[in-house]
């Protein structure tokens, strides 16, 4: 897990733009975001994937985390998606829910 760059913004090792942080979850900006509203949510206990056993719980309290996060910024409508696996377009092994709102971004 030492290589894990998720775990090292966990543990402020790595420099994000936290927009939400309590004691079992996090939230940054996404470096390459893909709406103008780009976040995503982590667990602070590093869990590789939702293809990880006992997953489904933690990804309940993702989304309810989400949810808190609109509520407190006024964000009315989003979108919530797990990557799974690179061929779904997971590139950190680290459970992750991407949290987009706004228009969204064309990308080139």
């Amino acid at each position: 897990m030492n290589e894990c760059l998720f775990c090292k913004i966990v543990k402020k090792e790595q420099p994000a733009k936290i927009v939400y942080e309590d004691d079992k979850f996090v939230a940054f900006k996404d470096i390459k975001p893909k709406a103008p509203i780009h976040f995503l949510i982590v667990p602070k206990k590093h869990i590789a994937s939702i293809e990880s056993e006992k997953s489904e719980e933690v990804a309940k309290e993702l989304i309810s985390v989400a949810k808190k996060i609109a509520k407190e910024k006024g964000i009315a409508g989003y979108k919530l998606v797990f990557n799974v696996g690179r061929e779904g377009g997971q590139f950190v092994d680290h459970l992750h829910l991407h949290f987009l709102a706004g228009k969204p971004v064309q990308l080139p």
